[in-house]
């Protein structure tokens, strides 16, 4: 029975060596090489220098296998003992499998810092019980049970590298964001201006912005008797008998939250633009609140402030009659403002 790395030859009636580099598809990823050697392989830089001493006469001695002859030739001119070598390899620990020892050492001809690889003394089929195999990776990649790199998923390791979604590469990770978002600094999202830059809404429609996304109003949002007197304001005329039971006017405005707000919290202040003498402003909500998310507190005697009592989650709609009552102090004058607010709820929480 053969140890890991090599395999029976029926024809030698010995074990041999199994070229893991042949036979392993991408044996070696992230642009390292594979190198294969007695009873495992090596993944290194491609432009690392690799020296294999087997410690007896070159001609006693195969060469590494997956090693062509002009590396071969290379080694035994600069260490005189047979293997290859390769420049340009940190000297930093690298220790293939399958019975070989490695270690740093300086290469006397060139003083740069190589590999040697020794040949253990004993059988190279058999491998100590608890060998110490330690191979360097490229960045990205870490050590396997099997003595390969192998890419670590940083997506697994962590879910906070990404405020979205998290995708893992061949040696690295990317963050992702969804439709309407950008990715800003690598790894959080910016909702994106669609308003600014190619919109959809027609000339008669303008174009509001939120998060992760837009939508279209129409400019003049009246409908009748209301007629519009300047920008989303609606003015029922006072010579219109319908409007003596309606609101004096109404104003359209817009807002968006993200989902998952955290509460209780002020979003939107409204506040008088026409101040009587004499007279008292109540505000409530007059519509738009069937379940309670908002609550209206009056800051002062011409404003009030809306507050978001219950988290909201998107994508979603709301929209929020705000309702100004004024009356004079004797009763005998009494009209009515509404504030139309539009709350656009984000699908996200950024």
């Amino acid at each position: 029975q053969c140890t890991d790395g090599y395999e029976w030859d029926p024809v030698r009636q010995q074990c041999k060596d199994i070229d893991e580099c042949d036979i392993v598809p991408d044996a070696c990823k992230g642009g390292m090489k594979c190198v294969n050697h007695y009873g495992g392989y090596l993944c290194l830089p491609k432009t690392a220098q690799i020296i294999v001493n087997n410690e007896q006469p070159q001609q006693e001695t195969p060469a590494a296998e997956g090693v062509g002859a002009a590396a071969n030739a290379a080694a035994t001119s600069s260490t005189g003992t047979g293997g290859v070598a390769a420049s340009g390899m940190a000297a930093s620990g690298v220790v293939p499998g399958g019975g070989f020892v490695a270690s740093a050492a300086a290469e006397v001809q060139t003083g740069r810092n190589n590999f040697v690889i020794r040949r253990n003394p004993a059988d190279p089929q058999r491998i100590p019980a608890n060998p110490s195999h330690r191979i360097q990776c490229a960045t990205g990649y870490e050590q396997s049970e099997h003595n390969v790199c192998q890419d670590i998923d940083e997506c697994r390791t962590s879910s906070y590298l990404c405020q979205y979604q998290c995708v893992n590469e061949p040696g690295k990770f990317s963050c992702m964001c969804p439709q309407g978002y950008q990715v800003v600094r690598g790894r959080t999202c910016q909702d994106i201006n669609e308003c600014e830059t190619t919109n959809e809404c027609r000339e008669d429609e303008m174009c509001w912005n939120y998060h992760g996304g837009f939508r279209c109003y129409p400019r003049n949002p009246c409908q009748d008797p209301y007629v519009l007197t300047s920008e989303n304001r609606c003015v029922c005329p006072v010579s219109n008998a319908m409007c003596r039971e309606l609101p004096q006017s109404i104003v359209y405005k817009y807002m968006s939250i993200r989902s998952d707000r955290s509460v209780p919290s002020d979003i939107f202040q409204i506040q008088a633009t026409t101040i009587y003498a004499n007279t008292i402003n109540t505000f409530r909500i007059k519509s738009g609140n069937e379940n309670g998310e908002f609550y209206l507190r009056q800051t002062s005697p011409v404003s009030a402030m809306l507050v978001l009592v219950k988290s909201l989650s998107g994508p979603r709609e709301y929209i929020v009659d705000l309702e100004m009552l004024t009356v004079n102090s004797i009763g005998t004058f009494r009209t009515s403002s509404v504030l139309r607010l539009t709350i656009i709820v984000g699908p996200f929480s950024f």
